[in-house]
């Protein structure tokens, strides 16, 4: 398994994060830097459910066509929606039509308000300690779902939540900055002081 490469610009990176310049931009600039609103991590948490089975370069390239489609992730917005709403988005090509997501991003809203504390306290909650973490040298270091995203996901259908197994829950770990999964080359990985 490959450590970090070197891109264009001489910066060293995850080697996924070279395939495509959106790859490289969400490398960057987004994955595993820290989202601590409510709001971001309901839209992570629906991109990522949404990219289930998918290639993550197609949820990138249809991105803000979901943040059109779904209100910009307004919680309260999304949790109103109704058969119609689902109709809509079903029709919507500049997002991905499932249904079977779509009602689960519905109930995920509606399960997000719900949460005494809000979305973000209960996921950070599953943290772990990055000091007990060693940094991943390869690809091959970084696992699909750990012990931490089997209890978040536990946690998260016990309170109503859908489309949110361990490995889901852990991308959405990776992506909201849980955890870092950044190789140690990689230049975005985090310093942690």
């Amino acid at each position: 398994m490959s450590g970090a490469v070197a891109g264009p610009d001489g910066k060293l990176r995850c080697p996924w994060g070279m395939s495509a310049p959106e790859y490289i931009a969400y490398h960057d600039k987004e994955w595993g830097k820290r989202i601590r609103t409510d709001k971001g991590l309901y839209e992570r948490m629906t991109l990522e459910a949404f990219q289930s089975g998918l290639s993550w370069l197609t949820i990138l390239r249809k991105r803000e066509g979901f943040r059109k489609a779904f209100d910009g992730f307004e919680l309260e917005t999304v949790a109103a929606y109704g058969p119609k709403d689902v109709e809509r988005l079903l029709a919507d090509a500049a997002i991905v039509r499932n249904r079977a997501k779509i009602e689960a991003a519905i109930r995920n809203a509606n399960a997000a308000l719900a949460l005494e504390g809000g979305l973000a306290k209960l996921l950070w909650s599953f943290a772990p300690d990055p000091k007990g973490r060693p940094a991943p040298k390869t690809l091959g270091d970084v696992p699909p779902l750990t012990d931490e995203s089997k209890a978040m996901a536990k946690e998260l259908k016990r309170r109503g939540f859908a489309f949110v197994g361990p490995t889901t829950a852990y991308a959405l770990m990776q992506a909201a900055g849980l955890v870092d999964d950044h190789l140690v080359d990689c230049h975005a990985r985090r310093k942690e002081k």
